[in-house]
């Protein structure tokens, strides 16, 4: 079943000040949490998320998600040798009713130190890369992303979770996001979206790109076809990193999604 209806909120972790490998990571590079919500024509509602929480935080917000019903589907790293340490957490739950839902995810939020989500109408920054250039070595047009510059590329194929069909962008996209550091160069954190068959692959393009591996997990349990992830982390000149990631998407199914519209 086809969802037909996608709401998507972003809490950066603003009340943190991690570092990592000498680089403070801004909240849009690799510190935040979101969640989505997908309405079906049959009126089910999906909620599908991931929370960036410090380690002290972790078993309370495991705590109450499990207490509202929500499930945990994968917890993971997306940063190395960072402080404070934090554990991402992936979400999923379904439903008939929004609210309990959104009502459960905030349970989890209140047992962090997570700022109110904030709409924003500042315009895009300029940022001091070289984002031309980053295009044309990944072969697709990025969005500035508050202090960051974002890169998408979405799966080729349907991906279902269970019977219901997740959306364009929902489920299964690479994306990769770079943070100026000065000099032309960037800190650049992202994962990318593989079925099984792939994974050896990208991992050896990022190998020999010189990409740091961080982690190779799933995001989800019940997904068709099976969805792994591979986090990675990278320091130095951002077009010679981005040449570097597209030979590893290259390796993979996946197409510009034409703009930076999430990530998982």
């Amino acid at each position: 079943m086809l969802g037909r209806l996608i709401y998507r909120t972003a809490f950066p972790r603003t009340d943190l000040r991690v570092v990592s490998h000498g680089v403070i990571v801004s909240p849009q590079l690799a510190v935040g949490s979101h969640v989505s919500f997908i309405r079906y024509a049959d009126n089910t509602i999906m909620t599908m998320g991931e929370l960036a929480v410090t380690e002290t935080e972790l078993h309370r917000v495991t705590g109450a998600l499990q207490s509202h019903g929500i499930e945990q589907t994968a917890i993971h790293n997306h940063l190395l040798a960072h402080t404070p340490r934090l554990v991402w957490i992936h979400t999923h739950g379904h439903g008939p009713d929004a609210l309990t839902l959104a009502r459960g995810l905030r349970a989890a939020f209140a047992c962090t130190g997570t700022p109110p989500a904030k709409s924003s109408t500042t315009p895009p920054q300029k940022l001091k890369l070289d984002t031309a250039g980053i295009d044309a070595a990944l072969g697709t047009a990025g969005t500035v992303y508050g202090s960051v510059y974002k890169s998408v590329f979405r799966r080729r194929e349907t991906i279902t979770d269970g019977s219901y069909i997740l959306p364009p962008g929902s489920g299964a996209t690479t994306a990769l996001s770079f943070q100026p550091v000065g000099g032309g160069r960037a800190a650049v954190s992202g994962d990318f979206a593989v079925l099984a068959g792939e994974a050896q692959d990208v991992l050896d393009a990022l190998q020999r790109g010189g990409i740091g591996i961080v982690e190779l997990h799933n995001h989800g349990l019940v997904d068709t076809p099976r969805m792994f992830f591979i986090h990675v982390w990278a320091v130095g000149d951002a077009v010679k990193i981005a040449r570097a990631l597209r030979r590893a998407v290259a390796a993979t199914n996946a197409a510009p999604a034409g703009g930076a519209e999430g990530g998982e």
